[in-house]
């Protein structure tokens, strides 16, 4: 029995899907970085505590990947994919929801934990 190929339109969604999980982590840097002036102004923050906005992002983004790519091995890559896609994205909402300065680093270290998931293709 041969084994089953994908189908040209499957692997272009695929792709595409990919690419647009891979976008939203890439913007999500670009437009936290250009916004941190105005996040400062908004919720107060304190120099030192600004910089905590980026940098939970990326110590959790680091240091989940390998975690959610063994995730995908057993749970499969799909699953792992629309969970971290998920929690992108709620957490998002809740970072642009934020009042205070601990509920949007909080939302930003979960947006990076459901990143470390998000971008591998299902």
């Amino acid at each position: 029995m041969r084994p089953r190929t994908p189908s040209r339109a499957m692997s272009w969604a695929v792709l595409l899907l990919s690419c647009a999980g891979e976008f939203m982590v890439v913007l999500d840097i670009s437009v936290v970085n250009v916004a941190l002036p105005s996040m400062q102004a908004a919720l107060g923050f304190d120099p030192a505590r600004l910089q905590w906005v980026v940098t939970g992002y990326a110590l959790t983004f680091a240091g989940f990947l390998l975690l959610g790519g063994r995730l995908a091995d057993l749970y499969g890559r799909k699953r792992i994919f629309v969970l971290g896609l998920g929690l992108f994205s709620a957490a998002s909402l809740v970072g642009g929801l934020a009042s205070t300065p601990g509920t949007l680093i909080a939302a930003r270290a979960a947006q990076g934990l459901g990143a470390a998931a998000s971008p591998r293709p299902p």
